[in-house]
């Protein structure tokens, strides 16, 4: 259960299946703590549907969460071994922590390598499909640069076109609203003769000063219509015209962008894609000259840091071999195995090389034997799960610096007796400033924790349910004899468990002195 909602909050991928009977969704959720950083993962996965992954509250890929998790948790367990393992995997890295070994240069080399390959692959390597790629943005570009667009001028010629369209209309509506202010009779006249009839009368002295201000209005008005309608004249060539052209950037817009401006950025992108391709054979010629370099100090790096591991890679051997022999491993032999992945006819762009993972330019393999006279074989095939989690203790012990979270699962297959107090021994050491999580049947390793937590599983409505519980020292003092005999009762059970909490608690104590 806690390895599967570790690898979860790491990003792996998510089994609807394993959502409990009856519920709509699972929900995981772990709070890290690292000095002054946290971070807060979840991930919810549904019966149905895609899983959703969240870090510190806000929505992220799985990615992302498995980037950080990388870097606060380190998880020992059989399903996980398979790829930390591998020759290229996060192991190899091991050997550089120990032996202080700086790749950077190399990863930089590499990051710039391939962005020449990437600079060069945009290029185009196909002759052919390049002239057709310049052909068709010559024909684009030549398009929208011979219409001259101008932002806002379909605007002015939509507004000229409805002038233009509706000319003779327009023409016959001003000589209706003319007649019926100019006329005999007619508005103005009606008005005037109001003020005549009105004027003098004191009673109606604020109503002919209205009047008076309505005949001078109307007459303006009268004035304006006459002026507009006399520069309106129907042209159907220049209505034509207009139409022609906002039919021209009606298409250029549909092709191109949804408005002017968007056409016209269109054509600058065009213009400098053009400039590239036209380009093309100087450009080649540059980033191929600089890959070239850059190739020759990748070998040259890469040998360094080559030689440099091989210089180390047989001291960590021996010192995780020393670890082993008090984890119930004496006959086990360590090779750390490092081959020179920079010599393949591909040089620095081949693919082992610059895209391997560590970006070192070297291969670092793991290889043991479990058995005398059994020649060592890679780790992550030869060793069982609990043999791995084992090494990678010792692997972790040996290292001076851990991630803020180990986790090991099946660390005590196959062992017991003192063997497995040893183990008990060795991880709470390893436990000194950084949290272990263990998963443990053997009361030897369990009484060495610091926080000893209960797995129940209880059948609630017909549903399984399982519950972690911390236990405080009395209630550990009876899951360490049920551990022990199979019954919390027993007294020689109790007076065991007390032993081992005991040689636990004295272990602690002088590793905090």
């Amino acid at each position: 259960m806690l390895i599967e909602a570790l690898n979860l909050l790491a990003g792996q991928k998510a089994d609807p299946s394993r959502v409990r009977v009856g519920a709509e969704e699972a929900v995981v959720e772990g709070l890290f703590a690292d000095g002054e950083s946290e971070w807060v993962l979840r991930r919810v996965v549904p019966v149905k549907g895609r899983s959703k992954a969240y870090l510190n509250g806000e929505l992220a890929t799985a990615a992302t969460l498995a980037e950080v998790a990388q870097q606060i948790c380190w998880k020992c367990t059989d399903n996980t071994h398979s790829r930390s393992c591998s020759p290229r995997g996060p192991i190899g890295t091991r050997l550089d922590e120990f032996g202080g070994i700086d790749t950077s240069r190399l990863d930089a080399i590499r990051s710039d390598l391939r962005t020449i390959e990437a600079d060069l692959s945009a290029l185009g390597g196909d002759e052919r499909a390049r002239a057709r790629e310049i052909g068709l943005l010559e024909f684009q570009l030549d398009e929208i640069d011979s219409a001259e667009v101008r932002v806002g001028e379909d605007s002015q010629l939509e507004a000229e076109e409805d002038l233009l369209a509706g000319a003779q209309s327009h023409l016959e509506a001003a000589a209706v609203a003319l007649a019926g202010l100019r006329d005999d009779g007619a508005a103005i006249d009606a008005v005037s003769s109001a003020i005549s009839a009105l004027r003098g009368r004191s009673p109606y002295l604020e109503i002919v000063e209205r009047l008076a201000n309505l005949d001078a209005e109307l007459s303006d008005v009268a004035d304006s219509l006459r002026s507009i309608s006399e520069a309106i004249e129907p042209d159907p060539e220049r209505l034509d015209a207009v139409q022609q052209r906002r039919n021209r950037l009606l298409e250029l817009r549909r092709k191109y962008g949804e408005t002017d401006q968007a056409v016209l950025d269109f054509a600058e992108d065009t213009r400098s894609r053009l400039n590239e391709l036209t380009s093309h054979d100087e450009r080649v010629r540059e980033l191929t000259a600089r890959r070239v370099g850059l190739e020759a100090e990748y070998l040259t790096e890469a040998r360094k840091v080559g030689d440099a591991r091989r210089g180390v890679a047989g001291e960590l051997a021996r010192r995780i071999e020393e670890q082993l022999r008090f984890l119930a491993m004496p006959a086990a032999s360590m090779v750390i195995d490092v081959r020179d992945s920079s010599s393949g006819d591909g040089g620095a762009g081949d693919e082992g090389d610059v895209d391997s993972p560590t970006g070192d330019g070297a291969d670092v393999e793991f290889l043991i034997s479990t058995n005398p006279g059994v020649a060592p074989g890679p780790l992550g095939r030869v060793a069982s799960g609990g043999e791995l989690s084992r090494v990678m203790l010792a692997l972790r012990l040996v290292l001076s610096e851990s991630p803020p979270t180990t986790v090991f699962d099946e660390i005590d297959a196959g062992i017991g007796g003192e063997a497995a107090v040893e183990v008990g021994k060795l991880l709470a050491q390893l436990s000194v400033g950084r949290q272990v999580l263990v998963v443990t049947h053997l009361p030897q390793v369990a009484a060495f924790a610091d926080v000893q937590v209960r797995i129940e599983k209880s059948l609630v409505d017909g549903v399984a349910e399982t519950r972690a519980a911390p236990l405080d020292h009395t209630q550990r003092l009876v899951e360490l004899s049920r551990m022990i005999s199979g019954q919390p009762d027993s007294e020689s059970a109790r007076l065991h468990a007390e032993e081992l909490l005991e040689i636990a608690a004295a272990k602690r104590r002088k590793l905090a002195s």
